[in-house]
């Protein structure tokens, strides 16, 4: 007589899934595989998710790869390995996108808040703080700021409203009478007329009136026509309408002359 083989067919009858072996002749017992759990019979794949979160972060995605095997990715506003998600603050990269005169706030995953600081106005993505401070910031305007500086005028330094309209930086750089005006000490008296007092002009504003007195006393003409704004009919002006918190800059591409 020769012992019984309870696995030789069909897999002993255990879980294609499984382990069949022999214990006493005509007998055995059904092992489900690693990765799968059941009675050897019926082996079902281990979904390491289910328990756990497989042991991903809390904050990270589990995904059933293959028998009790799992992949972790951190959710989206996280980073790291998936075991181990850190959430991801936007304001801590360039300020969030807001400007260098804003606090970024981050309000929730993916979201942020930009509110420019005390002294400065704007959307938060571009904040402006007074005049004076502005003309240095724009290379269309910091020849006219260093001229202010060079002759300590620093009326526009002050609360406002102002209006300024600023020639160019290469203009004021080109023109030959500049030096002459310099060196006969009158370029100061050439600076306030180019800007007014207690009034926050916009273009539209500009549009609307046709004399307005500067700070050096003298009236500035002012036409428009064919969607042109020009001053003393000379000066057009070219950008306009860049607010700060106590008065508003337009450039213009002629320097006026009282």
């Amino acid at each position: 007589c020769s012992a019984i083989d309870a696995c030789k067919t069909s897999n002993g009858g255990c879980s294609a899934k499984a382990e069949c072996r022999r214990t006493t002749p005509g007998n055995r017992v059904c092992i489900c595989n690693a990765g799968y759990t059941g009675d050897g019979i019926v082996c079902i794949e281990i979904n390491p998710c289910l328990e756990n979160n497989g042991g991903c972060d809390r904050n990270a995605e589990c995904t059933q790869t293959g028998p009790n095997q799992a992949a972790c990715n951190c959710l989206k506003g996280y980073s790291g390995d998936g075991k181990r998600c850190t959430y991801i603050s936007l304001c801590s990269q360039n300020n969030g996108g807001c400007s260098e005169f804003a606090i970024c706030n981050d309000t929730e995953l993916t979201e942020r808040t930009c509110t420019c600081k005390h002294n400065y106005i704007g959307d938060g993505f571009q904040c402006r703080g007074n005049i004076f401070q502005e003309l240095l910031r724009d290379s269309n305007t910091s020849r006219f700021y260093f001229h202010l500086e060079a002759l300590s005028i620093r009326d526009i330094a002050g609360p406002g409203p102002f209006t300024l309209f600023v020639p160019r930086t290469d203009v004021l750089n080109s023109d030959p009478r500049v030096k002459n005006w310099i060196a006969r000490g009158v370029m100061a008296q050439v600076l306030r007329y180019h800007m007014v007092g207690c009034a926050s002009l916009l273009y539209n504003d500009l549009t609307t009136i046709t004399n307005i007195t500067s700070l050096h006393g003298d009236p500035i003409h002012i036409s428009y026509s064919q969607n042109s704004l020009v001053l003393n009919n000379k000066a057009e002006v070219i950008l306009s309408d860049a607010v700060g918190t106590n008065g508003v800059i337009h450039i213009i591409n002629q320097i006026l002359v009282p």
